[in-house]
């Protein structure tokens, strides 16, 4: 985190984080200014990058995503052009809600969610199985999210 970043700037991140859409008022209250310096400071925060956008999160639950499988996929080449290959592929299907290079025994996390089992076998075999370079996949079904989308900032 920026050492530029003050008690206050946290405070108004924090306060963002648990609601985007706090009215300009109620923010400044929350944060012990008035609304002048609280729109001048989110203006600068935007500016500098650290909060990049404004969006409804939706609930995949409420939408019938409840299954939701973590995809360990080993490519079969590993230079650039190849990994920029996969990567323009994997964004492109919408059923996948995160992606990491990492490090270790295969090359990438893909978090898949989906209906079902039965969606989840389509969505591979129709999707992902296809995606450039694949040469393994090893797939990890998750029975219970103990911890999603915890931000601490102060």
């Amino acid at each position: 985190m920026p050492a530029k970043l003050d008690a206050t700037d946290l405070k108004i991140l924090t306060q963002l984080v648990r609601n985007a859409r706090i009215p300009i008022a109620e923010l400044a209250r929350a944060v012990g200014l008035s609304k002048t310096p609280v729109a001048l400071r989110l203006r600068q925060l935007e500016e500098a990058g650290l909060i990049t956008g404004y969006r409804a999160i939706l609930s995949p639950l409420k939408l019938g995503l409840t299954h939701v499988t973590y995809v360990e996929v080993s490519l079969s080449d590993t230079r650039e052009a190849a990994l920029q290959q996969f990567n323009d592929a994997v964004r492109a299907v919408p059923e996948v809600e995160e992606c990491y290079m990492i490090a270790g025994g295969c090359d990438y996390l893909v978090k898949v969610r989906s209906r079902d089992m039965a969606d989840f076998r389509r969505i591979m075999a129709e999707k992902i199985s296809v995606l450039p370079h694949i040469s393994h996949t090893s797939s990890h079904v998750s029975m219970e999210a103990v911890v999603e989308q915890n931000y601490n900032l102060i």
